[in-house]
């Protein structure tokens, strides 16, 4: 897999996979986008990518809640490398575990305030729905690209507390997926949905269970998004693949 002159945009990409993508991008020689909220770390590993002189990173600070920001990351990416080839939607997270919810002051769903519901879906649904609007304006014109969603094992699990998680994620899983597939169609862009189950990026994923006995390592989700992208990925389209050990398919009682 080399990507030589391929641009991506990545959110989250201060941290966990959305950092690991962007490194592994750049390693193959491909341009990256790197966008988060948090400029300063931003900027160290842009360096240290950028350090290695195989593929080019920059940062841009953005909030995936504002859209403004979302274009403006968008026409950065344009203005210095000319397009954008594949779009990864990693930044997210459940609201009551990001905003550090006190379960004791608040223990069940309708105790939680509203806003802190609203920030997950804001950062969890409408940040990939504002990063596709915005870039499948560019991705149109050049006639090519790839958005990537992130879901996860929880928008087909539920989550009676965290409900802004597996609410947002079951919408990338199975409507915007589907539907900008849909829509790109004519203009031969592909959307997938990669879906994860537990993860290394946090210790408490190695206690949740799967049929293979263990998380899975960040990497190998990051393998399999590159193969989507690569030439060989090129049939994928339109689908939410899960990666999660098997833990979808396990008998699990309530």
């Amino acid at each position: 897999m080399e990507f030589q002159g391929k641009t991506a945009i990545s959110t989250g990409a201060a941290s966990g996979m959305g950092l690991l993508f962007a490194q592994n991008w750049a390693d193959l020689g491909g341009n990256v986008v790197m966008c988060d909220v948090n400029e300063e770390a931003l900027k160290t590993f842009a360096e240290e990518i950028n350090s290695k002189k195989k593929g080019k990173a920059i940062g841009v600070a953005c909030d995936v809640r504002d859209y403004f920001q979302v274009c403006a990351a968008r026409d950065r990416a344009v203005k210095i490398f000319g397009s954008i080839d594949i779009m990864c939607n990693f930044a997210g997270g459940t609201a009551v575990r990001m905003q550090k919810v006190d379960h004791t002051q608040y223990p069940e769903f309708p105790d939680v305030p509203i806003d802190v519901y609203d920030w997950g879906i804001d950062v969890n649904l409408k940040g990939p729905f504002y990063f596709a609007h915005a870039v499948l304006k560019q991705m149109r014109e050049q006639k090519s690209g790839l958005i990537i969603n992130i879901g996860s094992i929880t928008g087909q699990e539920g989550d009676g507390y965290g409900m802004d998680y597996p609410t947002s994620k079951a919408g990338l899983m199975f409507g915007l997926t589907k539907s900008i597939a849909q829509y790109g169609s004519k203009y031969g862009i592909r959307c997938v949905c990669v879906s994860p189950g537990p993860v290394l990026t946090r210790a408490a994923m190695a206690n949740m269970k799967t049929l293979l006995g263990r998380a899975a390592e960040p990497q190998e989700i990051i393998d399999l998004i590159l193969f989507i992208a690569s030439d060989k990925g090129q049939s994928i389209n339109g689908e939410n693949i899960m990666i999660d050990g098997g833990r979808n398919a396990a008998g699990r009682r309530c």
